[in-house]
């Protein structure tokens, strides 16, 4: 059985989407899943460069990149969810393990 007094709390959620919007990445760095950050940059470049390849030539910087702050915004939103819904199971003592279930509702069987 675990409680708020026998686990560490986890990372602030305010910290992570801070950090996810100043260095992209740097959320899910900051909350263990490193791989998930590095994914997002890769497609973060990836979808960045696509676009400037097919944006129209008078298309200000924005619009030539607007593949990778696509992926930039779902990141930061990506990292805030992992560290609020984190800290929503800490805060109220969640005895279930981190099985991925959306909005902690469990699967009808």
């Amino acid at each position: 059985m675990t409680d708020k007094a026998s686990s560490p709390a986890p990372a602030n959620p305010y910290l992570v989407l801070g950090a996810a919007i100043v260095l992209p990445g740097s959320g899910h760095v900051l909350l263990g899943v490193p791989t998930r950050g590095l994914q997002f940059l890769f497609f973060m470049v990836i979808l960045g460069w696509v676009t400037t390849k097919v944006a129209a030539p008078d298309a200000g910087f924005v619009g030539r990149h607007a593949g990778g702050f696509l992926i930039y915004a779902l990141s930061i939103l990506d990292a805030y969810k992992i560290a609020r819904i984190r800290y929503t199971q800490w805060a109220h003592g969640d005895r279930r393990s981190d099985d991925g279930a959306a909005g902690g509702v469990e699967p009808h069987t």
